[in-house]
């Protein structure tokens, strides 16, 4: 009798996964396009329009940690699910307040904010897929299509929410984008499953290769039976855990870098640089795009670093040079006088940005086993917190030092991300023993076949 041949359901939901991503940001950048437009409908500040975006940031800040737990108990399935289904419901919520309502303001902040807190659970739930489904050395590559979703999605925006504001109004854009949303919630609900063993069209071959390969990640090789299953990680050790705590400064400062092309480089280029809203249009997906293509690219790099020379190299010193180089492009891009070249530049500075991206989530998968998802948030909630600070600081920067400064603050907000990196372990797994109590391990290195070295030490 033949054997089936492998398939490859992996890939797929890691492709819907893709399709989530750039479904939220076009639901979190879609209001910068519109900001001018909203801005004058309801006779808001430029200030006020930054508490707007402020607040979303603030809820996803806040539930990356509740949304961490939601994933690791319920899984990436119904989590994943559920959260799109939010996220239509407060995106078409957003164009539903009435033009002359009062306290107009404080709906939008409470609106954006409980959009915020649905979508906080697109990367946890993501990562605890990652850690169930991708093998150790396919996570960079995994994690990079996922996030070139994000790429992907805010580079639609521009020329999506303009088109359909230029024929239909801002209101029908954020209709649109609702709608999408919920249809594609839908389809990942119908074909994903928590665990590949479970998955009705995963062959024997792909099950026995997942399974392999997560027994090559450290995590699995060394954790008890106990951290695959219920056991979740004390919020006590996470905090005292100094990889974590490294992974989630660093990523403090990328948030903080990114969001200033998310929530301000479309206004930039139209009020600073003096385009038109076409030219606005088109020149602010240029980040955007270099983004989608920095993300598998550097995972891809990542990985291969990884398998070559061990995962303090692909994933720790790959990530600082990243970061290092964006910000030698956002030094670059504040000083040019061209405003098309300006834009290339400082896209260029976004791409380099986001090859580090993949690492961040390939590590904090590798050193969480069954609590990928609570680790994650909790480290993706320094992101979020950069950009809620950026949303505010950055035109508050602006507004009294110039543009330039606040693209000098981000380049310098690189570098010191870029050196906590090195300070990173890669293999200091976050365990739970039988008892329920937590404590970490520094993992042996992984080597070049992919193996692992040497004794573990303990702390």
């Amino acid at each position: 009798m033949r054997e089936s041949p492998t398939t490859r359901v992996r890939w797929l939901l890691v492709f819907w996964i893709f399709v989530l991503s750039a479904v939220a940001f076009l639901d979190r950048v879609n209001i910068s396009v519109a900001g001018s437009s909203l801005r004058a409908a309801y006779g808001l500040s430029t200030l006020e329009l930054g508490w707007i975006f402020s607040s979303f940031l603030v809820g996803y800040a806040l539930f990356q940690t509740v949304a961490g737990r939601l994933a690791d108990r319920f899984g990436p399935r119904r989590v994943l699910a559920y959260g799109v289904t939010w996220w239509g419901v407060f995106t078409a919520l957003t164009a539903s307040v009435p033009s002359r309502v009062g306290g107009a303001l404080t709906l939008f902040i409470a609106i954006r904010f409980l959009l915020g807190a649905g979508e906080a659970v697109v990367y946890p739930a993501s990562n605890q897929f990652i850690a169930r489904w991708i093998p150790a050395r396919e996570r960079g590559i995994a994690n990079g299509w996922i996030f070139a979703g994000v790429g992907a999605g805010a580079s639609l925006s521009p020329p999506l929410i303009t088109y359909l504001m230029l024929h239909y109004g801002w209101r029908a854009s954020f209709g649109v984008c609702a709608i999408l949303g919920v249809l594609a919630g839908a389809i990942w609900y119908g074909i994903a499953r928590d665990d590949p063993a479970e998955h009705p069209r995963v062959s024997a071959g792909e099950l026995a290769l997942i399974r392999s390969g997560l027994s090559e990640s450290p995590d699995h090789a060394s954790l008890p039976r106990v951290e695959r299953g219920r056991a979740l990680v004390p919020w006590r050790t996470v905090v005292r855990n100094s990889t974590v705590l490294g992974v989630t400064l660093s990523y403090f400062c990328f948030g903080y870098v990114a969001w200033i092309f998310f929530s301000w480089f479309y206004i930039y280029l139209a009020q600073v640089r003096g385009m038109n809203l076409k030219a606005s249009a088109w020149f602010a997906t240029l980040p955007f795009l270099a983004m989608a293509i920095g993300c598998p690219l550097g995972g891809k790099i990542s990985d291969r670093l990884t398998l070559a020379f061990g995962p303090k190299m692909g994933r720790c010193r790959w990530a600082a040079f990243g970061m290092m180089l964006a910000a030698v492009f956002l030094t670059l891009g504040s000083f040019v006088e061209s405003a098309p070249m300006a834009s290339g530049v400082l896209a260029g500075g976004a791409g380099a940005l986001y090859l580090a991206q993949s690492s961040f989530w390939s590590v904090s998968a590798d050193i969480a086993g069954g609590s990928a998802g609570s680790i994650s948030g909790f480290m993706n909630m320094g992101a979020q917190i950069g950009g809620a600070v950026t949303a505010s600081l950055t035109p508050w920067i602006a507004g009294h030092f110039g543009w330039t400064a606040s693209f000098l603050t981000a380049a310098l907000l690189c570098l010191i991300g870029a050196a906590l990196w090195l300070g990173v372990n890669p293999a200091a797994i976050v365990i739970v023993d039988e008892a329920g109590f937590r404590s970490a391990v520094s993992a042996p290195p992984v080597s070049a076949s992919g193996g692992q070295s040497g004794e573990p030490l303990r702390p």
